[in-house]
């Protein structure tokens, strides 16, 4: 793997404060501060120049897989997670290096105007350098972003699959729109929990909001319904339209054995029949 002279890293130790100064200001100008406090975005100038030069005064390779580099990649991965938690895009956090270029070139150029091959050979090498730390800020800025759409993710399934208590020994789980494996699943493990902590004896799974039953869907309904049962607990789904009611029968699905209502409130009232529950209206 190829190395920067001498001579480049001596330049780049000498001129370290003039970069950063070109360097702050093309950031700026491209809008990769945006949003960002000026003070930090100086402050992480200051210190990755400070590493890049030390790094390359180790030997001046631009491999950046080495460990010589380790404290670089550290430095970036930092930068590029709190970028993506800050809601920067991919294209501000890659220019925080690529924004680089065109100062180390220009100063390169300055100092090496007499060797102009030398300078062509040089900046080739930098080039390939911060390529390769840019693309590892993207590759980290990446991972930061799925991690958070993820995490965000479970909490969305988490927000949308309520445990409600109706009664005493009776809860209730309303569904909100399609159902899937990953869904299936946590709503399984929430029910079955609030049936642990409250000790209820009956859950009502409430399909009102979900736009259409086909077999996959059927086939969560029932895993849900068999691990209630496992639980102790007796399961009624409400919300069954007429034309989920005709879905299930054109498909020809098997619901033997699974109570349903046309609505919430007929689960209710049957939930609490099942507990010896009375309600009178009052006079």
């Amino acid at each position: 793997m190829a190395a920067l002279q001498q001579l480049t890293v001596d330049a780049l130790k000498r001129s370290e404060s003039q970069l950063a100064v070109q360097w702050h200001a093309d950031l700026e100008a491209s809008g990769a501060t945006r949003n960002l406090k000026p003070e930090e975005i100086r402050q992480q100038v200051a210190d990755f120049l400070r590493l890049l030069t030390s790094t390359l005064e180790k030997g001046g390779s631009v491999n950046i897989t080495t460990g010589e580099w380790d404290d670089v990649r550290h430095f970036l991965e930092k930068l590029s997670s709190q970028r993506a938690l800050a809601g920067q895009d991919s294209q501000q956090t890659a220019s925080f290096i690529f924004a680089l270029k065109g100062p180390l070139f220009a100063q390169l150029q300055r100092d090496f105007a007499d060797q102009p091959a030398l300078v062509a050979e040089q900046v080739m090498q930098v080039s390939e350098l911060l390529d390769g730390l840019g693309l590892h800020t993207i590759r980290t800025y990446q991972k930061s972003r799925e991690a958070v759409i993820k995490r965000q993710q479970e909490e969305l399934l988490e927000l949308s699959t309520p445990v409600v208590k109706l009664w005493d020994g009776v809860l209730a789980l309303p569904m909100i729109g399609t159902l899937d494996s990953q869904r299936t699943q946590v709503v399984m493990e929430s029910l079955l929990q609030r049936i642990v902590d409250t000790g209820a004896e009956i859950a009502i799974i409430d399909i009102t909001g979900v736009p259409t039953v086909d077999t996959l869907v059927a086939q969560h309904l029932l895993k849900t319904v068999t691990a209630i049962r496992l639980m102790g607990a007796d399961c009624i789904i409400s919300g069954v339209r007429p034309q989920i009611a005709q879905t299930i029968v054109h498909l020809g699905l098997d619901l033997q054995g699974v109570v349903t209502k046309a609505n919430l409130a007929d689960a209710l009232a049957l939930a609490l029949r099942r507990l010896g529950v009375t309600i009178t209206k009052a006079v």
